[in-house]
């Protein structure tokens, strides 16, 4: 298995490559900018790009959707919930002075579907919160979490589509629940782990909010 980071575009967003290296088939997710270095590294390893996933569609996560289509013929991945939101992410970046161009989903995603390149599996956990249509994807032993969370903290939920106790009940109820030893690929800053989260995360702690206090932000 072949799986790097490249942090692209001036919100320094984390977009992967993961790629079986017996069969050289590829996917990205959230590739947010800079496609000439994301085309310039699959063409270095030989990779064949079959898929383009966004965790969510925020503008920053979504920049070369087309541009990659466009060079490679993957197919672009979303939520459903998100549809909305890739539509509207040109209008979101222009307002931080930046162009994303349209693109439109060839597949949606929904909670526990089953992506495969060679003999690699992601399964998809839907997590709205910091959107609507925010999804996990999960590995065998490493979780890819978009905004729903980062290392100490969690996606920010007043961007439209974002509502908090949609995304604490998904972390606790979600994340919360997987193994300690999960490695965590975030969208944004450092990896770390499920346990490592579980123990000094506050969103994921039931101290902050309370059953209650969750169900009355839904």
């Amino acid at each position: 298995m072949f799986l790097t980071k490249l942090v692209v575009g001036p919100l320094e967003v984390n977009c992967y490559i993961l790629g079986d290296e017996e069969t050289k088939e590829a996917l990205v997710i959230d590739p947010g900018d800079e496609d000439d270095r994301i085309l310039d590294l699959l063409k270095e390893k030989g990779f064949k790009l079959r898929y383009i996933i966004n965790t969510h569609a925020h503008f920053d996560h979504v920049g070369v959707n087309q541009s990659l289509k466009d060079a490679t013929g993957a197919e672009i991945m979303i939520h459903k919930g998100d549809q909305d939101l890739l539509r509207v992410a040109g209008e979101q970046a222009f307002l931080y002075g930046l162009d994303v161009p349209p693109s439109e989903p060839d597949r949606f995603l929904k909670d526990r579907d089953e992506i495969e390149i060679g003999k690699i599996k992601l399964r998809v956990i839907h997590t709205p919160g910091h959107s609507e249509g925010g999804i996990c994807l999960l590995g065998n032993g490493f979780i890819f979490t978009g905004d729903t969370i980062f290392a100490g903290s969690a996606g920010r939920t007043d961007f439209p589509g974002g509502n908090m106790g949609k995304l604490l009940k998904s972390i606790r109820e979600k994340l919360a629940t997987l193994d300690d030893n999960i490695t965590v690929h975030p969208g944004h800053g450092p990896a770390t782990t499920i346990g490592f989260e579980k123990k000094n995360n506050p969103f994921f702690s039931t101290g902050s909010f309370g059953h209650e206090d969750v169900e009355a932000l839904l």
